[in-house]
């Protein structure tokens, strides 16, 4: 019997929510911090990420079959590489992005790792080149980025920044995606997930640990509520999304990953009263969201 598309559309809608809630969930931390008279600095927010990714990777760890067999049967400097794409330093500049711009326009330009995608597969993994309508895409894409960064409305006290930051993040995702592929023959995506958001959250609070003694100020009753949810995104987003990936095609699954980015922005501008959306991001959004979709069907040829 075929897996029919129409539940893989809608499971992947479930998982492109539970990501896309995380956009909101993190500025409204950063905000939370504000409204007490918190004097937050980078510290802060990369223990707050590597407490996150810690929770989720234990998390996801126990999820998977046999994670340490996984472990000792998979080379340490892939995964050590996988760790630093995937998680620290993919995190180091996306939580500095999202802190000095708006969640809606994170979002967007979160789904950008599909251009990163394109452009590096054929490069690393030898596999087809765009074609012209895809190279298309890509430039139509970035007109709308700038779009979008020239005017994201309220709530973006730094867009052309948070942009930098955001872009320059999902690169190295991509490319912790890339390296993944190397390791996919001894480790599964739980655990491969799992190990290194437990590591690159490790490495998070070392780097941030010069904030441990803030902690009882930063981590208050909310706080620790809005920790755990990110921590059960990460965890319960990433099991349900491998769940779906040996169930229906690879192919099928990529074409709906521009979910994220839409449901992110969407998300953002219903829970976070301190956004509302500009002309940049009205015209500019849509023209990102049509370009990760056809960027997706480079993703589909690939694999």
């Amino acid at each position: 019997m075929t897996p029919s598309p129409l539940k893989a559309l809608f499971y992947s809608f479930i998982c492109a929510l539970l990501f896309g809630s995380a956009f909101p969930a993190i500025k409204t931390v950063f905000g939370h911090w504000e409204s007490r008279g918190l004097e937050t600095g980078l510290f802060s927010i990369w223990l707050f990420a590597g407490i996150r990714f810690m929770i989720a990777g234990i998390g996801l760890l126990c999820a998977a079959k046999q994670p340490f067999i996984e472990l000792k049967n998979t080379p340490w400097r892939l995964l050590l590489l996988f760790t630093l794409g995937q998680t620290l330093l993919q995190y180091l500049f996306f939580y500095l992005g999202v802190y000095v711009s708006s969640g809606s326009l994170a979002a967007l330009l979160a789904g950008s790792g599909s251009f990163w995608w394109m452009i590096l597969a054929p490069v690393i993994l030898k596999t087809p080149l765009p074609t012209r309508l895809q190279w298309a895409a890509v430039i139509f894409g970035f007109i709308g980025v700038a779009l979008a960064v020239y005017s994201p409305g309220t709530g973006a006290s730094n867009p052309l920044l948070g942009a930098v930051l955001i872009l320059t993040s999902t690169l190295f995702g991509s490319i912790g995606i890339i390296i993944f592929s190397k390791i996919k023959p001894t480790m599964g995506s739980k655990a491969g997930s799992g190990f290194a958001l437990l590591f690159g959250g490790v490495a998070l609070f070392l780097i941030g640990s010069p904030a441990i003694s803030e902690l009882p100020q930063l981590f208050d009753a909310k706080i620790v509520l809005l920790t755990l949810w990110l921590a059960f995104v990460s965890a319960m987003g990433f099991a349900l999304w491998n769940h779906l990936s040996t169930i229906y095609p690879v192919s099928l699954l990529a074409s709906y990953r521009f979910l994220i980015p839409l449901c992110g922005v969407v998300e953002s501008l219903i829970i976070l009263k301190s956004e509302s959306p500009g002309i940049g991001l009205l015209i500019g959004g849509p023209m990102i969201l049509v370009s990760i979709y056809i960027a997706q069907k480079f993703q589909k040829r690939s694999a």
